[in-house]
């Protein structure tokens, strides 16, 4: 009698863990009753392997039925069972047997953490860990795997180094489960370096270290070493699979789309697309060729590298299609501004039997945007049944773009109006709309949307609300929202500076980038921008060549905004040396860097140097703009190349395409009225657009002055006098042009007809700099001119 029932139990024993490997339910519930008919309860073996078959079956009821019935539970019984909340997701089901459990052992503990790890609880996960190092538990590989994927999605490096410590003390930091784990936390947190020594200590990479060292690689745009990668993964014969194949492809189309050329990968010596185009013959050898998610991927990597006729043959030749392909052409077209192939290609997606899904409309909306067509994006976005926040935003994004702020404020409200809740993007938008109007009252109602929305935690709002507020002239707010923010990110120490370079509080803001400094923050290129903006208004140049020593320590020397700013701040100490010094080792320089330095020559009369700086940026194919034109006119008048400014004025439409602005026709008026070439002005001044403009004729005004042309100098006076009545400088610089000459009836007269019109005369100041303290005296001599007196 007890050999047969031996034999009966290992039979059954057999049975289940057949039922178990092929997830039987319906037999194994047969096996159970057949339990309960031999009496085996007494038999734990047997019963927690009823446990594990109704966990692998996904029946926790059943699983837990089992476990209740067992008579004699040991630990891995209470494993099973917490096994089987913990794959179905029942965690606080899990949590309350977990905390009853007699008796726990390594198992318990990563059934546990591996399933807060799979339900995104990762800093649960790391608080049980810690509980089980400290009930004196040596964690498994499981285990440092978990942790190492809780690391990864925290981005929390402290706590994944802490972790590799131990492996490496327990001889698991080799194991390729742990292995694997470690570098992908290691790339995930940015720490590429760290992720590719855990990489080589690996004595047997798979085809996983592979594919999470790519990704790694190609995150921190090291897309060459990324592809190498994938090079060395083929050398080492590693099986290459779809996986595989479609992470490459994702790192060929990380490289971008630039108009002038295609992009090098991380500088390497080919072309992202290029690599993509080996891969892709690749993909079609190994037979996939018809993988529909491989071919989504072969689109996509043409399509971000601008190659859309090679995307539009792939398209074409596709046996099957789908939403994503669809969505991949349309995101396609807008990437290269193509807004109309954009919107047919939904279109046509339409006339197939697809229907465009939330995705379709943000492409088809950001090709429209991004192509400044925010008329055919609002024909779009009015076809959306039920628009999200994200196509909202887009909206707001491209009005905003287009400097079109009434209408971002419009969208805004019909946006609540229609309950749709704002997420900070949208928040972000509007307040930058406010504060380019600012227009103070609709901020407020923004901010208190906000505090809804955000609360006072989220430092995107809390720079949008800075710089509102900062731009409304309400400072002091600005400064109230800084310090209530807990935790302060170097945008808002960026906006609250900028805040107070634009209110003229140059010194706090020099003592708020110093308080940063002492906070370790590190500063950005727009931290150093904003701070050379407000050296160059101080009267010492010492501060500022601080903070250029500062800038070239942190590494942003050779970044072109921050070397244009530098160039700008010399330029404004006069120091045009140290300039052209910098400016000569700047190894990229753009148009603004190129206006700058002209600029700068023009402030100190340096015409022909200026002149000769903008034929170089001509020569070396440097794109111009109005600003650059302003520059070099300004040079020429101060200059007194009066040849040289007519030829580049003439040349601006027709060579450069820039249409001359009211500014430039300023400059070269100036310019001819400092040389007294007036029948040449009034020749200009007869076909230019900007007749009516009152700045035009007190340039030509104050040229009449210096050269005593006391005919054009009452004809620009009359000018003003009807185009800005209340204008006193009109009154007196007629009134002195006649004085100089002794024609002392006319002067009279134009000062008892400023006296009868009750035009008062602006009142002169001198600035007297006591101890560093700037004092201001007004006083209302007519005569009085600005004076400065350092005592």
């Amino acid at each position: 009698m007890q050999l047969r029932s031996t034999s009966s139990y290992a039979h059954l024993l057999t049975l289940l863990r057949s039922c178990i490997d092929a997830r039987s339910y319906p037999t194994g519930k047969l096996l159970h009753a057949r339990v309960l008919r031999l009496g085996l309860l007494h038999a734990t073996f047997l019963c927690n392997r009823l446990v594990e078959l109704y966990a692998a079956c996904g029946a926790t009821r059943d699983a837990r039925s089992a476990f209740d019935a067992t008579p004699r539970k040991d630990v891995y019984t209470w494993n099973a069972i917490l096994g089987a909340y913990c794959k179905a997701g029942e965690l606080q089901s899990a949590r309350r047997l977990f905390d009853a459990m007699p008796e726990r052992n390594c198992f318990s503990w990563n059934n546990v953490i591996s399933s807060l790890v799979r339900n995104g609880l990762e800093r649960e996960a790391v608080e049980a860990y810690r509980s089980m190092r400290w009930d004196g538990f040596v964690p498994t590989r499981f285990t440092l795997a978990s942790v190492f994927s809780a690391c990864s999605a925290l981005l929390d490096v402290e706590v994944g180094r802490g972790c590799h410590g131990l492996a490496v003390k327990i001889g698991l930091e080799k194991n390729i489960y742990v292995g694997n784990a470690l570098l992908c936390m290691y790339a995930k947190c940015g720490r590429i370096e760290d992720a590719i020594r855990a990489f080589r200590d690996l004595p047997d990479p798979n085809e996983v270290s592979f594919t999470a060292m790519m990704h790694g690689l190609a995150q921190t745009d090291r897309v060459t070493e990324a592809v190498e990668m994938f090079r060395l993964m083929c050398r080492q014969g590693m099986p290459i699979d779809a996986i595989s194949l479609s992470s490459v492809l994702g790192v060929c189309s990380s490289g971008g789309y630039d108009e002038s050329s295609l992009d090098s990968c991380g500088g390497g010596g080919h072309s992202c697309i290029l690599q993509g185009q080996q891969v892709h013959s690749l993909m079609i050898k190994l037979g996939y060729g018809s993988d529909l998610h491989l071919n989504n991927a072969i689109i996509h990597m043409y399509a971000k590298n601008g190659d859309m006729d090679s995307a539009e043959m792939i398209f074409r030749n596709l046996s099957e299609v789908s939403e994503v392909t669809w969505n991949l052409m349309i995101a396609g077209y807008g990437n290269k501004f193509e807004s109309d192939k954009a919107i047919r290609y939904m279109q046509r997606m339409q006339c197939y039997g697809f229907q465009p899904n939330e995705i379709t409309f943000i492409n088809a909306l950001v090709a429209c945007v991004t192509s400044g067509n925010v008329e055919m994006a609002s024909q779009v976005f009015a076809g959306m049944l039920f628009p999200t926040v994200s196509s909202w935003n887009v909206m707001l994004s491209g009005y905003f773009q287009s400097d079109n702020h009434i209408e971002v404020i419009k969208h805004f409200k019909k946006m609540q109006f229609l309950g749709v809740r704002p997420d900070r993007t949208s928040l972000a938008t509007i307040l930058s709309s406010c504060a380019a109007l600012e227009v103070l009252e609709y901020g407020r109602q923004v901010h208190a949307a906000s505090l809804k929305v955000a609360g006072n935690a989220d430092v995107y709002v809390t720079s949008g609300l800075i710089t509102m507020y900062s731009n409304c002239g309400k400072i002091e707010l600005a400064k109230l929202i800084l310090h209530k923010i807990p935790k302060l990110d170097i945008v808002c120490w960026n906006s609250m500076m900028a805040g107070l370079v634009l209110n003229s509080l140059d010194v706090e803001a020099a003592v708020l980038f110093n308080k940063m400094r002492q906070m370790e923050m590190l500063p950005t290129e727009s931290s150093y921008g904003t701070m050379l903006s407000c050296c160059s208004k101080f009267r010492s140049s010492v501060y500022g060549r601080q903070v250029h020593a500062e800038i070239v320590k942190d590494g942003y020397a050779n970044n072109v905004c921050v070397g244009s700013a530098l160039v700008h701040m010399y330029c404004k100490y006069g120091d045009i040396d140290d300039a052209r010094r910098f400016f000569d080792m700047m190894p990229y320089k753009n148009t603004v860097t190129w206006n700058e330095m002209i600029h700068g020559y023009a402030q100190i009369g340096f015409g022909h140097e200026a002149v000769c700086l903008y034929e170089n940026m001509i020569s070396m194919g440097m794109k111009t703009d109005s600003v650059t034109f302003v520059a070099v006119l300004t040079a020429c008048s101060h200059g007194g190349l009066v040849d040289a400014g007519i030829s580049i004025l003439n040349s601006m439409q027709q060579d450069h395409g820039v249409e001359p602005l009211l500014d430039h026709y300023v400059c070269i008026i100036d310019c001819l009225g400092r040389a007294g070439c007036f029948s040449e002005l009034e020749v200009l001044i007869d076909r230019i657009p900007y007749r009516d403009d009152p700045v035009l004729w007190e340039v030509i005004l104050s040229s009449c002055r210096v050269h005593a042309n006391v005919s054009l100098a009452k004809k620009a006076a009359d000018e003003l006098f009807h185009l800005d009545p209340q204008n006193s400088a009109p009154y007196l610089l007629l009134a002195n042009i006649y004085s100089s000459l002794g024609r002392w009836d006319e002067a009279r007269a134009v000062r008892n007809q400023m006296n009868n019109n009750q035009i008062a005369k602006d009142p002169g100041y001198s600035w007297i700099d006591i101890k560093h303290e700037i004092q201001t005296c007004l006083h209302y001599n007519p005569e009085a001119v600005e004076e400065r007196i350092e005592v």
